[in-house]
């Protein structure tokens, strides 16, 4: 688990509810049912007019997927492939055979690639059917984003109606001004509710699902890139400077201070 998410969450409507105390608010009176009701239960039922139910029933996944993110080691992909390469060229193509029995624990995209290229699949076509694997998981993915992307424009403006409702309650009985602070103050706590949750919730996982995404797309990418260089027989050290195209500076310092073939 990325913990990280947790206390980020906790930083960012703890900074609102402490900002509350130190100007001598009541902590209990940010906390009311009716508004909650309103600005989740009416964010909850858009977005699930929005999207369809198979889309909706990942949620659960798509929630784990961002407090739990794949762990991508780029370098140790590179040094992979410049490893498999060598055994490749020594051995034939038929010893990926072995390398992939060999690791129960080979990423599964790896594994297909490799298995394609032991099966002799024309490079054309592996390149094809690992392209549209990838493309279709990264559609899923951003399918994942754009429930949490809804719910962040949805929010705010459930909050406003919260509002206006609360409003409409207020004036049509006037009778005792002693109640109208509090009705006032329960009212414009729905738009607080819609505003934070959507700036302090859902559009940052939303963003955060998109950079995971775009973190996975690169990956996948390089791997595809390595089966095929692999398959085409190109020398191990050429393998290793093109694929070094996906790294940052700090990957690429990494990968020149590995030494034999990393676990991936």
């Amino acid at each position: 688990m990325d913990i990280s998410v947790i206390i980020f969450v906790l930083v960012g409507f703890g900074s609102i509810i402490a900002g509350f105390v130190i100007e001598k608010g009541v902590i209990g009176s940010l906390f009311l049912l009716a508004p909650a009701v309103i600005v989740f239960g009416g964010t909850a039922g858009a977005v699930g007019l929005t999207f369809p139910g198979e889309i909706l029933k990942r949620l659960p996944k798509i929630i784990k997927v961002a407090i739990t993110p794949k762990k991508i080691d780029l370098s140790a992909l590179v040094a992979y492939f410049k490893d498999v390469s060598y055994k490749t060229r020594k051995n034939g193509l038929l010893s990926l055979e072995g390398e992939i029995s060999a690791d129960p624990n080979l990423d599964p995209f790896i594994k297909k690639g490799l298995q394609l290229v032991v099966d002799g699949v024309d490079p054309q076509a592996v390149r094809s059917i690992l392209e549209l694997e990838l493309e279709s998981t990264s559609e899923r993915h951003k399918k994942g984003a754009a429930i949490f992307a809804q719910a962040g424009g949805y929010a705010p403006t459930l909050g406003i109606i919260g509002t206006v409702m609360g409003l409409v309650h207020i004036l049509a009985d006037l009778s005792d001004p002693n109640t109208l602070g509090p009705k006032i103050a329960s009212g414009f706590l729905a738009t607080l509710y819609g505003l934070s949750s959507a700036n302090l919730l859902f559009l940052p996982l939303a963003t955060r699902l998109k950079a995971l995404d775009e973190k996975e797309f690169g990956e996948k990418s390089l791997i595809i890139e390595g089966i095929l260089y692999i398959q085409e027989g190109i020398n191990p050290n050429t393998i290793a400077e093109k694929l070094k195209g996906f790294l940052s500076k700090e990957e690429l310092k990494k990968f020149e201070g590995m030494d034999g073939k990393p676990e991936v």
